[in-house]
């Protein structure tokens, strides 16, 4: 247990920052959610917490990626979402301690949350100029690793699905103290 919780405060050592250089395209699009511990833990995060939702799991991963999608266009538009950086450190942790906790939270509070951490990871993007073609590589890999996260709490035990919850709350709180 104490290696499991040292393995994951050391995977949190860079500070929850959107990255420059989108201009490239859909190819680091499809990457960059697997470049930041904050992004593919979140995303790994809404596939698991959706995965411990007795039905419409679904729910919560669509919900994300339109918010994100939404997030990102507002945000090319010259909309801005304050707080953006928070609230991606608050998904991490947040999901993190939901999945911990199994809450099974109603689709009326959780959906719109989901919205809001949507929102954050689609406008930190969107505001720094990235083309479609990045985003739409973003939300491909934003929903494999959504399809990941549930999968794998799908196939996982209650206590290990805690743990990696608890994991995830930890390396948010990892990410919150070293930026």
């Amino acid at each position: 247990m104490k290696r499991f919780l040292t393995f994951s405060v050391m995977l949190a050592p860079t500070a929850a920052l959107a990255h420059s250089g989108h201009d490239i395209g859909g190819f680091v699009g499809l990457l960059h959610p697997l470049t930041g511990a904050d992004h593919l833990l979140a995303m790994l995060g809404v596939g698991l917490w959706a995965a411990q939702q007795s039905r419409n799991r679904l729910a919560l991963p669509l919900t994300f990626l339109i918010a994100m999608a939404a997030g990102f266009a507002a945000a090319s538009l010259g909309v801005s979402l304050p707080a953006v950086e928070p609230l991606i450190l608050a998904s991490v942790i947040l999901l993190g301690a939901a999945t911990a906790m199994t809450l099974r939270a109603p689709l009326a509070v959780a959906m719109p949350l989901v919205a809001l951490f949507g929102l954050a990871h689609g406008a930190a993007h969107g505001s720094e100029g990235a083309g479609p073609t990045f985003a739409l590589g973003m939300l491909a890999t934003t929903a494999a690793l959504h399809i990941a996260g549930a999968a794998f709490g799908l196939t996982l035990n209650c206590r290990i699905m805690r743990l990696a919850g608890g994991a995830t709350l930890i390396a948010g709180l990892g990410l919150a103290f070293a930026g």
